[in-house]
């Protein structure tokens, strides 16, 4: 993956849109967790557990679950591809991975390059195919033993029917609506700097993208404005171009779905700061960084995932209100606070209901932590120790001399 970085970047960047900066480290990501997943694949040891009876020998042993049939999205083609693989071949389980359509190349791409390291032939297959065809046909058969996906709750809550009536052990990523809590005593220069980036990657098309801006109000107007003049200064053209700080969406769908959303914003009393809230007529599937201020709690924008380069802000007085408007979504995935104070900072950890919690700072990912949703955001784990246990059956043994 490292040896071919520039030809997958160039994969990802044609069909999703991203900047080459973004694809290529997508690209070195997805080749660090392949790396972690490999060395810790072989530190997945079993126990000795003592006996109550001096004739009897008790252990727990870690066998892998089987073949694993995995659902790869379009917004980081590679990353979550590599993610479901790369997890299946340690655990010791073959996989077969379906990508997204609108972005396969890259995927084929990985499983090329994974026979030619060696990895047997039957271990790694990928298939295309109509979506519900496929998923359908694989979930049902008695081969496959685990599903993961990645993708949208509607099609996670059907594929969870499907993998409940066959009995089959799952990891789902279901999307997010990740709360911002920006405290009166934040480092704004740093609080700016982080949400602009993290809320702007891949043109806001990533689960765990800041979505919800949650400000004190003691320093809304500053941080607001700090936050506008960066999100308008971003380079918005071709991903190509090393110039480009943010590249197009990756479908009309989005387009329609940016316009919805911020129509209603503003219909409801929300005020744009700098960005669009209609579709320029233009060639390319492109939308402005786009900031909303003082939006109301009834619009759409608060409760359903934007998936897109839109950013509403909310005001707060309390540590309390902002938890409980943190909380208010049925999302689960990721969440994000600046402050300075230390007691602050435990009352949203124990506070904020999500599966991964960044404070000051927007990283939550890395190979060696696991990373998961609650509530509608999933179901199981990947990454870390935990997410190889999820490929994994555990087996109790008992030996009588």
């Amino acid at each position: 993956m490292r040896r071919d970085a520039s030809q997958l970047a160039r994969m990802l960047t044609e069909e999703q849109g991203k900047t080459l900066r973004e694809a290529n480290g997508e690209v070195a990501g997805a080749a660090d967790l392949f790396d972690w997943l490999a060395e810790e694949g072989k530190r997945m040891y079993g126990r000795v557990v003592p006996s109550r009876a001096q004739e009897i020998q008790q252990m727990v042993l870690l066998e892998p679950i089987g073949p694993v049939a995995a659902f790869s999205p379009w917004n980081y083609p590679l990353a979550l591809a590599a993610r479901k693989v790369a997890h299946a071949l340690a655990a010791g389980c073959s996989v077969v991975i379906k990508p997204a359509e609108e972005a396969p190349s890259a995927v084929l791409h990985l499983a090329r390059l994974c026979l030619a390291a060696g990895v047997p032939a039957n271990a790694i297959q990928v298939v295309f195919g109509q979506p519900e065809l496929v998923s359908e046909t694989l979930i049902q058969s008695p081969h496959i033993r685990k599903i993961s996906f990645t993708g949208s709750v509607p099609v996670g809550r059907h594929l969870a029917q499907l993998a409940g009536r066959a009995l089959k052990k799952v990891t789902f990523e279901l999307g997010g609506h990740s709360p911002v809590i920006i405290m009166d005593d934040a480092d704004l220069d740093r609080a700016v700097a982080q949400s602009v980036a993290s809320k702007f990657r891949n043109a806001g098309q990533i689960c765990i993208a800041p979505t919800r801006f949650f400000v004190h109000d003691a320093i809304f107007d500053a941080f607001v404005s700090r936050f506008s003049a960066q999100a308008e200064a971003l380079r918005m053209e071709d991903g190509l171009l090393d110039t480009s700080q943010m590249g197009p969406l990756a479908h009309e769908r989005r387009l329609d779905a940016m316009e919805d959303l911020a129509q209603d914003a503003v219909a409801a009393g929300a005020r744009v700061a700098t960005g669009m809230v209609e579709r320029a007529r233009a060639k390319g599937f492109f939308w402005k960084p786009t900031v909303l201020t003082d939006v109301p709690l009834s619009a759409k924008i608060l409760h359903e995932e934007p998936f897109g380069p839109i950013a509403p802000f909310v005001r707060f007085s309390s540590l309390e209100e902002a938890i409980r408007l943190a909380n208010d979504v049925q999302f689960g995935l990721a969440g994000y606070a600046f402050t300075r104070s230390l007691k602050t900072a435990r009352q949203i950890r124990d506070g904020i209901k999500v599966g991964a919690l960044g404070m000051n700072t927007c990283n939550v990912t890395a190979p060696e932590m696991p990373f998961l949703g609650i509530k509608d955001s999933g179901l199981g784990v990947a990454q870390g120790r935990e997410g190889l246990l999820d490929h994994m059956n555990i087996k109790s043994f008992f030996q009588a001399d």
